[in-house]
């Protein structure tokens, strides 16, 4: 790589991962706060450490998944690789890195944001306050998005900044399906005889991917799993379908061969199209259960592939 030095071109792709990640959860922690209840009227919140996959690490230091237990896990537990500070801060030490590359604007708003973010303590985070605190977390993702989009460079850095952000969104797409579909434990399996709830738990799986108004737009009455599904795959015109993030990589993967000559291997190739066919493929509505969990293993395994496979052709 000529005139962008690999490691310059990872900071960009983990910096825009990182952002990515954190807005995401905030999203997924403020929507199980608001819609996330059981039974008795608690609020669940297990299946935001099932989502990350998190169970081993948390029952190591927390008896149970109590609300101010999980959220303190993911907002503000350092040691937890996972939690949005922590994401937070490896965004800022990327941003650090690129401080000759990136404007002042941006710098600046990732550091106020990570000053904000370890200024808040334990009862900040108390249940009434948490969506506030949620809300501020993706707004200052949001606004970093902005401030990237307005002020970097238009350069091979911007491809790899992109690279990060459209992976990292497809990956949090398949969890949220792989969720939805995966844990029986969770009774949300969609039933005949309650679809007021069926609807209340698309209603929270379709908020907590940030497409609920979108998906209004393609379908204003009812809601069915198979329209769902076909929704967070493959619809070309939400920006958080698997679909879309997979052509947005194909696109910035030509893009760099093109207009910078830095060629994409045959291995990333072959991943990306593996990828699109895979968010294409048909569903109906008896693509669930165990259909849908192989899906969902299978493009999340191919997302971790691609990520070792632009590390080992662009950042070494």
């Amino acid at each position: 790589m000529s005139r962008l030095l690999s490691r310059f071109a990872s900071n960009l792709f983990w910096l825009a991962r990182y952002m990515e990640r954190a807005e995401n959860l905030a999203r997924i922690l403020q929507v199980n706060e608001s819609f996330a209840r059981d039974r008795l009227g608690a609020r669940d919140w297990l299946p935001i450490l099932q989502l990350n996959d998190d169970e081993e690490r948390f029952f190591k230091i927390h008896n149970e998944a109590s609300a101010d237990n999980v959220v303190h896990f993911y907002l503000l537990d350092r040691k937890n690789p996972t939690s949005i500070i922590a994401s937070v801060h490896q965004a800022r030490e990327n941003a650090r890195a690129l401080r000759h590359l990136i404007s002042t604007e941006m710098w600046t708003q990732v550091n106020v944001f990570h000053g904000r973010l370890t200024g808040l303590r334990s009862k900040d985070l108390a249940l009434e306050k948490l969506s506030l605190v949620c809300s501020e977390v993706k707004e200052s993702c949001q606004a970093h998005a902005g401030i990237t989009e307005g002020t970097y460079y238009r350069d091979e850095g911007w491809h790899f900044y992109n690279l990060g952000r459209y992976l990292e969104r497809a990956d949090q797409t398949s969890r949220l399906l792989d969720i939805k579909y995966r844990r029986p434990s969770l009774d949300i399996a969609p039933s005949t005889e309650d679809p007021a709830s069926d609807a209340s738990l698309w209603n929270t799986l379709l908020r907590s991917g940030a497409g609920y108004h979108a998906f209004r737009r393609v379908h204003p009455r009812g809601m069915i799993a198979a329209d769902v599904l076909r929704f967070f795959l493959c619809d070309p015109a939400f920006p958080r379908s698997i679909t879309t993030c997979v052509r947005e990589l194909e696109e910035l993967v030509a893009e760099l061969q093109r207009e910078y000559g830095l060629t994409a291997s045959t291995d990333i190739k072959e991943k990306l199209k593996e990828l699109n066919r895979l968010a294409c493929q048909p569903t109906d509505d008896e693509d669930r259960g165990d259909h849908v969990n192989r899906l969902m293993d299978r493009i999340q395994f191919l997302l971790v592939e691609l990520s070792n496979a632009i590390d080992a052709q662009f950042f070494h």
